[in-house]
């Protein structure tokens, strides 16, 4: 028996603030969710897969219009047509106080209640999925406390969408730890909520985040997707498998060194270096870069004296390829021979992130800062682009403590 396991497909994510950056491929990526769903439904199929288990975070929150819901059901309509049932929990974004809107779903899918836990039993696939959905998005009691026990002689799956003890960037929704989970007797939990896709063992069961199935801004890089769970009776066989979904878009992180620079001319000639090297052979996908220029170099008072320029030198550079755009480029260089104290440097950015935790904590503080000040004037174009943006002060906080860690971390 085949399961395949997704998580926070975020369909129609508006992407926010994507068309304030000039040649973003604005189209192309906010159409890069629906064809992560597309593809998981074709994996689906062609593994012949038992079921489909959807882990939270289906959608990005209430629809603007039914065409979102529409084109879910009508993925879903594929699955039924091949028999496969699907599973699925509501998780932060798609709580039922955030759905204003509503279509039916086809019958293969089951969506578990936000009251309690409750367990849907297939004997003729030998498998029991417990699960429970979010009925508002904060969500801070252990819900998996409640979950029902494990049925004797079925393979038994827990969907949850929570952030376990804690994860930077993510919201700590539904609390609990790996040894709790554990302690259900479950063979598998499919986990959903963080973005980054990781496996835990702990006595004899797997606890699996997929990742998200699509990257949705810089600081969600590399390959996303979903994870394929092959069973056999009552054990997992090897190791869950990832498979990539995001063939319409991906976002990177790409670090360059500068050491070896003498002028503005060897830095963008390095880059460019780069960039030809990773994305010569991947026309077909939209790949949206973050370029962070790093190490102790002659160029470092050239590229920090003027950005700007620098950086649209390097967007220049980018055009010549064929589906690359760079969102931004940073500068982490250093002056030959400008060392910090590493314990210094250590202690400086756990006080940064703690600061960032905190603001992100309080929105309202962000707001106090920045708006109606001579700060607002001063914040670079794509950040004064956030301010008008739902969640703007969660997303300011984040991309200040971004620039304060590339500036200490320097090269790694």
């Amino acid at each position: 028996m085949k399961l395949l396991h997704a998580a926070d497909l975020h369909i129609d994510s508006p992407m926010h603030g994507l068309a304030r950056y000039e040649g973003a491929p604005v189209e192309q990526m906010r159409g890069a969710t629906r064809r992560a769903v597309e593809n998981l439904v074709e994996l689906a199929l062609r593994e012949r897969v038992a079921a489909v288990l959807l882990a939270g975070d289906v959608y990005d929150g209430t629809w603007r219009d039914f065409n979102t819901g529409l084109f879910f059901t009508n993925q879903m309509a594929r699955l039924r047509e091949a028999d496969i049932p699907v599973f699925m929990i509501s998780g932060n974004h798609d709580a039922e106080n955030k759905m204003t809107r509503e279509l039916s779903l086809p019958d293969n899918v089951h969506r578990f209640a936000s009251g309690e836990a409750e367990t849907v039993e297939r004997d003729d696939l030998g498998l029991a999925v417990h699960g429970q959905s979010f009925a508002q998005r904060d969500v801070t009691d252990n819900l998996a406390e409640r979950y029902p026990a494990a049925r004797d002689d079925l393979f038994n799956v827990g969907l949850l969408h929570t952030a376990l003890t804690g994860s930077p960037g993510h919201d700590n929704y539904a609390p609990c730890t790996v040894n709790q989970l554990a302690a259900h007797g479950y063979q598998y939990w499919a986990l959903g909520h963080i973005h980054k896709r990781s496996v835990q063992h702990a006595d004899g069961t797997h606890v699996v985040f997929p990742g998200n199935t699509q990257g949705r801004h810089a600081g969600e890089t590399g390959a996303k997707g979903c994870t394929l769970v092959t069973v056999d009776g009552l054990s997992v066989v090897g190791e869950p498998e990832h498979h990539d979904l995001d063939t319409a878009a991906r976002w990177h992180e790409v670090r360059v060194d500068m050491t070896d620079a003498r002028d503005r001319g060897d830095a963008t000639r390095l880059i460019e270096e780069r960039l030809a090297a990773e994305f010569g052979d991947d026309p077909d996908r939209a790949h949206a870069v973050r370029i962070v220029a790093t190490g102790e170099s002659e160029v470092h008072a050239a590229l920090v004296g003027d950005r700007e320029s620098f950086t649209s030198e390097v967007r220049r550079l980018s055009q010549e390829h064929e589906s690359l755009w760079v969102e931004k480029v940073r500068i982490a260089t250093t002056r030959p021979g400008e060392k910090a104290d590493p314990e210094h440097v250590a202690g400086l950015l756990e006080s940064v992130r703690a600061a960032g935790d905190a603001l992100r904590a309080d929105p309202g503080e962000v707001a106090s800062i920045v708006r109606g000040t001579q700060l607002e004037a001063k914040l670079p174009t794509e950040l004064r682009g956030f301010l008008g943006d739902e969640g703007w002060p969660d997303r300011m906080a984040g991309e200040a403590v971004e620039l304060l860690v590339a500036a200490l971390e320097g090269p790694r």
